[in-house]
């Protein structure tokens, strides 16, 4: 399934991508499941990022490789994907994109994921879509 969020800031596709930092990554993330970052490589082909989540009765660990990256005078773009997801997820592509537009740029969100099974895969996608919509004014507030 695929969920695409896009979100217009003020600042520059330069100012956007040196704050993809540790502290944005936090800041993105809802208040459930609670998240702890055990590892923050960066956004760049090679990197990691590992995550312990918190649910109360259970704690799984989602850990995604940076498999690709390219900058433009443009823009700036990443991919990461899952290698080891926490249930129901069997797979998770998300592809981050800046985009110059006007004097600020565009932050798109585009993620392709699918869970054990269809019915899993499609009741999860009303709750990725609310994840990815609390970063849009969180993207606004720090970079406006």
């Amino acid at each position: 399934m695929r969920i695409r969020v896009a979100t217009e800031v003020a600042k520059p596709v330069s100012a956007v991508k040196a704050g993809f930092t540790e502290d944005l990554f936090l800041k993105l993330n809802p208040p459930f499941p609670r998240v702890k970052l055990l590892r923050f490589d960066g956004s760049l082909k090679g990197d990691f990022v590992a995550l312990e989540l918190n649910f109360l009765i259970a704690k799984q660990k989602w850990i995604s490789e940076i498999t690709f990256d390219k900058e433009t005078e443009q823009s700036f773009e990443f991919i990461d994907e899952g290698v080891m997801l926490p249930f129901p997820f069997s797979s998770w592509k998300h592809h981050h994109k800046l985009v110059s537009k006007g004097k600020g740029c565009e932050i798109i969100d585009d993620i392709e994921y699918q869970a054990g099974n269809k019915l899993m895969t499609v009741l999860l996608y009303p709750l990725l879509v609310l994840q990815f919509l609390y970063r849009k004014p969180v993207y606004r507030r720090i970079f406006q």
